[in-house]
């Protein structure tokens, strides 16, 4: 008898964990579906780690982001270089101003699989991605998605939810390096300057890539 109600007990045990660990992942699912959805503006700054396959930090970067669902983004490198990432809605270009170059690339077909379209991206970009559970670490809600093509060259993603708002990212690849990025001072739904988006190449750079006009197919 005690052996039956122990067996009991530990099957209710069983059942309760599950259903406990189905509604995180359930609220989990329902941040980043919220996110992708509501979130129409972003902006704010960021502190970007880069580590290697034996864990170590081998590079670090700040700066600031914004985005505008649902295709244009700008990323702003001012530390350890300065590097810019803009998304255009029918290019991205990649700005390099030490170096005075300028690389450019249909957005479309350079941001497919990505973690970047996921951030910028409309509600489209989630048939891109799976969810793969959800897990709650010091208040902050960790969602787990990986892409249906990992192609791209990462794995896995994974979202940091702390009050309803996005506030950590992690970024897995292919080569087991990973890439951890933390916001602050994050604003949502303001308005954002449109030139923010634009970019013109400047005399001085090389320009690498052939951009995009309105109307062109996507090679």
């Amino acid at each position: 008898m005690r052996i039956a109600i122990y067996s009991l007990l530990l099957l209710i045990s069983g059942v309760q964990t599950a259903l406990a660990q189905a509604t995180i992942d359930d609220a989990g699912e329902k941040l980043v579906k919220d996110f992708v959805t509501d979130v129409i503006t972003l902006q704010g700054r960021f502190e970007q780690s880069l580590v290697d396959a034996k864990g170590a930090v081998v590079e670090v970067s700040s700066g600031t982001l914004e985005i505008e669902r649902p295709t244009k983004f700008r990323w702003t490198y001012f530390d350890p270089y300065e590097q810019w990432l803009v998304a255009d809605g029918l290019n991205i270009w990649s700005y390099d101003v030490d170096l005075a170059q300028v690389t450019v690339k249909p957005q479309a077909k350079a941001l497919s699989n990505t973690p970047a379209l996921l951030l910028g991206g409309g509600s489209e970009a989630l048939q891109q991605f799976r969810f793969d559970g959800s897990m709650i670490e010091n208040g902050t809600t960790w969602v787990r998605m990986l892409p249906v093509d990992d192609s791209s060259g990462f794995n896995r993603l994974e979202l940091g939810f702390f009050d309803g708002q996005l506030s950590r990212m992690v970024f897995f690849d292919n080569l087991e390096q990973t890439t951890l990025v933390a916001l602050y001072d994050v604003v949502v739904n303001e308005p954002i300057d449109a030139l923010q988006f634009e970019f013109v190449v400047p005399d001085d750079a090389d320009l690498v890539g052939v951009p995009l006009a309105a109307g062109d197919t996507v090679p």
